[in-house]
C-alpha cells in the first residue's frame, strides 16, 4: 500500500513538474525581452531592428507588449522622399511617448529598414514603404493593425490616434518648438509698421481695393485647393512606386490627396480665375477693340484649358465619371 502511494506521488510530480518549469522559463524569457527593449528605448525612442531582432522580440512568443513597427527605406540610394518625411513624424510620436510621464513597457516603437532587414520584408510579403504595422501583445496582426497611410497621412497626431485605437495607449504629441511662424508674423508687422512710419501722411495704400482683392483671392485659392486638409492630415508630397519608380502626384482615390496635388489644383484654379478676370476686363475696359478682342480670346483659352485639366483631375479620382470638358 505504501509503495502504491509512493508511485502515485511520483506520477503527480512527473505530471506537474514540466509545465511549472516551462511556465517559469517563459517568464524568464519574457523578462529578458522586456528588459532589453526598455534598455534600448531609454537610449533611442525608435528601436532599429534587423531580421534577427525582429523575429526574436516581435514575432516570437512570449510577448505581453505591443510593438509599432515602421517598415521603411531610408538609405539615400533608395530615393524614398516620403520615407524621410514619415520618419520625422514617427520620431516625434516615439519621443512624445518615451518622455511622457505615462511611459510604460506596454508599447514600444521600432523600425526595420529594407537595407538592414530585407528578409523581414520578404517574410511579410511587403513590397512598399513606408508601412506601419501594430504587432499586438496577443495574437497576430489583424487588418486594422496595418496603418492606412494613403488615407490618413503620416502626421504624428494621426499616428497617435491610430495607436490609441489599436492599443488603448493615448499619446499626447509634443512637437519641437517652431519659430518660423512667429518670425514671419514679426517680419510682416515690421514691414507694415515701417510703411506706416514712412508714409504716415499718406495711408491711401491701406484703402487700395485691388491689393485687398488680390490678397483675398490668394487666400481663397489656397483654401479651395486643399491646404487646410494637408495641414490637418499631413499627407506625403507624392508617391513613388518602389517597383516601377513612377512618381504619382495625383492620388487615385477621392478620400485622400497628395501635397503636390493641392499645388496642381491651385495652379489650375488660378488659371481659370485669370481667364475670368481677362474676360471681365475685355467686356468692361475702355481699351481699343483690338486689345479687347485679344484679351477675350486669351481669357476663353485660359478658362477652357485649365478647366479641362481640372476636370481631368476630378475624373481620375472619381472613377467612372462620364463627362469631360473639351480636352483630356
Amino acid at each position: 500500500m505504501a509503495a502504491l502511494r509512493g508511485l502515485v506521488l511520483l506520477l503527480l510530480l512527473a505530471c506537474g513538474g514540466p509545465p511549472a518549469a516551462g511556465q517559469k522559463r517563459k517568464e524568464m524569457v519574457l523578462s529578458e525581452k522586456v528588459n532589453q527593449l526598455m534598455e534600448w528605448a531609454s537610449k533611442r525612442p525608435v528601436i532599429r531592428m534587423n531580421g534577427d531582432k525582429f523575429r526574436r522580440l516581435v514575432k516570437a512568443p512570449p510577448r505581453n507588449y505591443s510593438v509599432i513597427v515602421m517598415f521603411t527605406a531610408l538609405q539615400p540610394h533608395r530615393q524614398c522622399v516620403v520615407c524621410k518625411q514619415a520618419d520625422e513624424e514617427y520620431q516625434i510620436l516615439a519621443n512624445s511617448w518615451r518622455y511622457s510621464s505615462a511611459f510604460t513597457n506596454k508599447i514600444f516603437f521600432a523600425m526595420v529598414d529594407f537595407d538592414e532587414g530585407s528578409d523581414v520584408f520578404q517574410m511579410l510579403n511587403m513590397n512598399s514603404a513606408p508601412t506601419f504595422i501594430n504587432f499586438p501583445a496577443k495574437g497576430k496582426p489583424k487588418r486594422g493593425d496595418t496603418y492606412e497611410l494613403q488615407v490618413r497621412g503620416f502626421a504624428a497626431e494621426q499616428l497617435a490616434r491610430w495607436v490609441a485605437d489599436r492599443t488603448d495607449v493615448n499619446i499626447r504629441v509634443i512637437r519641437p518648438p517652431n519659430y518660423a511662424g512667429p518670425l514671419m508674423l514679426g517680419l510682416l508687422l515690421a514691414v507694415v509698421g515701417g510703411l506706416v512710419y514712412l508714409r504716415g501722411s499718406n495711408l491711401d495704400f491701406l484703402y487700395n481695393k485691388t491689393g485687398w482683392a488680390f490678397a483675398a483671392l490668394c487666400f481663397v485659392l489656397a483654401m479651395t485647393s486643399g491646404q487646410m486638409w494637408n495641414h490637418i492630415r499631413g499627407p506625403p508630397y507624392a508617391h513613388k512606386n518602389p517597383h516601377t519608380g513612377q512618381v504619382n502626384y495625383i492620388h487615385g482615390s477621392s478620400q485622400a490627396q497628395f501635397v503636390a496635388e493641392t499645388h496642381i489644383v491651385l495652379l489650375f484654379n488660378g488659371g481659370v480665375t485669370l481667364g475670368m478676370v481677362l474676360l471681365h476686363e475685355a467686356a468692361t475696359s475702355d481699351m481699343d477693340v483690338g486689345k479687347r478682342k485679344i484679351m477675350c480670346v486669351a481669357g476663353i483659352g485660359l478658362v477652357v484649358l485649365f478647366f479641362s485639366w481640372l476636370l481631368s483631375v476630378f475624373r481620375s479620382k472619381y472613377h467612372g465619371y462620364p463627362y469631360r470638358y473639351v480636352f483630356f
